[in-house]
């Protein structure tokens, strides 16, 4: 079928190769002043704003630690980073350190999805019945965030595409709120993760057992939006993962290793932290009243749990060093170290707007911008953050790949998502003279 290959008015694979503006993104590295000052200046701070920022935070300690990665193309990538594993403690964080990346586990899910795409076995506007047969026939809430049981017919399949867009009308429980919150509670769909501890206004249920099992239960769950009408943030990406389980015939944690962690040489990625590593776990704070207090201690955390199941959306722990191979390997069109990932048409594909054009993000995070495979698509830039205050991007434009981890909750309590990408752009403009 012809949603099996990228060959589509939008999304030809020829049109995609001989398009100028993606031949040039990377040509900002190669030649440009901007990659000639930055390399001139590469054992010198060229990124006083970035140093700043994290200073501020991880030197008065709103935060225990703060590390930054900033890489030029292949290059190796500056390290920033100030503070220890957890306050008062005595083990200074850095690139190996273990942080919790909830959210920005999204673009890895969706990059994994994009591999299956490339290969022909799942395609962007299939519809997603065809391997989940229980999301035939879905009902939708007549009233946001309404009753569960007035219901009326989805006007149109949900498919691939809307999963890893957030716009096949699946609700969040992080987001949503009365009936629809508590049925997601009660039916243990549930795929997210913070502590061991009971901490108030976290009890939030307790997750079904495997991927089958949340994908089933939630098909019986009924939509909160008409598929492909809006962008709402959602459980799409942990459900991918279960449509990645049925069509590799491997787990999905197993098909994450062998496809993306393994040939990219991410060796500190895990669902599950292994007890020999927990040394290099950080500390988990909530924030309250500007006080940071302990709310996931490394020694105690629930990542050294095997979790309910593979969580596509929010569910890995990685560090700094490996999320920058990451990223290195998607600026280099899914080549690192001279080894191919992912082809170069499913990176430009993932890392490209992929909103059905009968989706409105009005009103929305992404109001004006596009989004791709699990991340935000804009302006030649693709990326997302995460929960507990991670923050990761590439730019093709500038050849340039940046990524930013710490650990609080909640994420909003301090403006750290807006903030690293504008210190960014404040060095890089520096950098210019503009």
């Amino acid at each position: 079928m012809a949603y099996r290959s990228f060959e589509s008015p939008q999304l030809s694979r020829r049109a995609l190769l001989r398009s100028g503006a993606w031949l040039t993104a990377g040509a900002t590295l190669a030649g440009g002043p901007l990659s000639s000052l930055a390399l001139a200046r590469e054992s010198t701070s060229v990124w006083p704003a970035v140093t700043s920022l994290v200073e501020n935070y991880a030197g008065s300690r709103k935060v225990a630690n703060m590390v930054a990665t900033l890489g030029w193309g292949d290059k190796a990538a500056q390290v920033i980073s100030q503070g220890t594993l957890a306050i008062g403690g005595a083990t200074k964080a850095g690139p190996d350190s273990l942080y919790r990346i909830y959210s920005m586990t999204k673009p890895i899910t969706g990059m994994a999805a994009m591999i299956l795409v490339d290969e022909g076995k799942i395609g962007l506007d299939q519809p997603l019945a065809e391997v989940l047969p229980a999301y035939s026939e879905m009902m939708v809430q007549k009233t946001y965030d309404g009753s569960v049981t007035d219901l009326v017919p989805a006007e149109r399949p949900i498919t691939m595409r809307m999963l890893l867009t957030h716009t096949a009308g699946l609700g969040y429980g992080i987001v949503q709120k009365g009936a629809i919150k508590d049925l997601y509670e009660d039916q243990g769909l549930i795929p997210g993760q913070v502590s061991r501890l009971p901490i108030p206004g976290l009890g939030r249920g307790k997750p079904v057992h495997g991927l089958d099992v949340f994908a089933d239960r939630l098909a019986k769950a009924p939509l909160v939006l008409q598929p492909g009408t809006k962008w709402s943030y959602s459980v799409g990406l942990d459900l991918m993962g279960r449509v990645i389980e049925v069509v590799s015939g491997q787990s999905f944690d197993a098909f994450l290793k062998e496809r993306i962690f393994d040939p990219t040489g991410m060796t500190s990625t895990w669902f599950t932290v292994p007890e020999s590593e927990v040394g290099r776990l950080t500390t988990n704070y909530g924030i309250l009243n500007g006080t940071p207090l302990p709310m996931d201690p490394a020694a105690s955390s629930i990542y050294l749990d095997v979790p309910a199941f593979p969580m596509g959306g929010a569910g890995l722990v990685s560090s700094p060093r490996d999320y920058d191979r990451f990223l290195e390997m998607l600026l280099g069109y899914g080549v690192i170290d001279g080894k191919r990932v992912i082809s170069e048409a499913a990176v430009r594909v993932g890392t490209s707007n992929l909103l059905p054009e009968s989706a409105t993000t009005k009103g929305t995070w992404v109001e004006g911008q596009g989004f791709g495979a699990g991340g935000r698509s804009n302006d030649g830039a693709y990326g997302w953050g995460g929960a507990a205050g991670t923050v990761a991007f590439v730019s093709y434009k500038a050849g340039l790949r940046a990524n930013m981890m710490t650990q609080y909750m909640p994420s909003d309590a301090y403006p750290l998502h807006a903030a690293f990408p504008e210190a960014v752009l404040a060095d890089l403009a520096a950098m210019t003279g503009a």
